[in-house]
This record gives structure tokens, sequence and C-alpha cells, in this order.
């Protein structure tokens, strides 16, 4: 259990880490707390890398996909921090298989990275922005990898787990 702890912490440092390294270049300092939209007021700066991958500076007041952009930051807070305690509860009292609590803490821990963006300055910060031939992906961070390598690794598992029997 030692193993996922860390792993969880690592999530949240690397995410907090790249958000705060990329604020300092944009907002000119670090911030500990701060209206996003007053810190950044114009949200979209960008670094172009290469033709397919640049690195953007953008406030996401919303969840994933932005969906639910309109909603109070204190309703996603409490939402998401439901989830978590839920989330962790699986994780730390009901989960026994390996692979399951590994795909948990990879939720819990980038969920955990964008609470704390949240809870800081009212939206997650989102920096990766990768395109190809006309298809263009929504800007991302740290956290939303490990969610998405959550989930995908918890889906994996459920559907080897129900071919298994």
């Amino acid at each position: 259990m030692k193993k996922i702890i860390a792993a969880i912490v690592a999530i949240i440092f690397v995410d907090q880490l790249t958000k705060g390294y990329l604020l300092n270049l944009v907002a000119r300092g670090w911030f500990w707390f701060g209206n996003a939209f007053e810190l950044v007021p114009h949200p979209f700066r960008m670094w172009r890398i290469n033709s397919w991958f640049n690195i953007v500076f953008t406030w996401n007041p919303g969840t994933a996909f932005s969906f639910f952009r309109g909603t109070s930051s204190l309703v996603l807070i409490f939402v998401t921090g439901a989830i978590i305690g839920y989330l962790s509860y699986l994780l730390f009292a009901k989960t026994k298989d390996k692979t399951e609590q590994w795909a948990l803490a990879l939720i819990v821990g980038g969920a955990l990275g964008n609470l704390i963006d949240r809870i800081r300055f009212g939206a997650v910060i989102d920096f990766i922005d990768w395109h190809y031939r006309g298809f263009h992906w929504p800007s991302f961070n740290v956290a939303d990898i490990a969610i998405c390598l959550g989930v995908g690794l918890y889906i994996l598992h459920f559907w080897q787990q129900r071919k298994g029997k």
C-alpha cells in the first residue's frame, strides 16, 4: 500500500509542478491562491513545439472536455471531493486486487491534482495541446493523463475479469 500512496503523491507533485511552472511563466510570479481569470486574464497562450504538439495555457472552469462550465466552482469542488472520497474508500478499504488498486490510485491522484487547482484558483490549468491533420484534442494536463490511464486500466481489468468467468 505504501507504493500506492507514493504513486498518488507523485502524480499530485508532478501535476502541480508542471502547472505551477507554466503559471509562473505566464503570470510572471508564483501564486498560491487567486481568481484564475484575474491572475491570467488572457486564458490562451501558445508555444508551438512541432507540427502536432503545442504547449498552451488555458483555464478550464468546467470538468473534462469543459463540460459543466457554468456550474459553480463550489459545486464542482463538493462533487469532486465526494467522488474522490468514494474512490479512496474503494481503494483503501474494499479492493484487494493489485491492478484495481493501481487503477484507482491513478484516478484518485489525478482527481486530487485537479481538485487542488479548483480550490486554489476556481479553475483547472490545462496546457498539453495535441493535434493531427485537422483533428484537435481539447487541451489537458498531467492529472488528466493519470485519470485517463486509471480509467483505461480499470476498464481493461474489468473486461479481463468478465472474460475469465
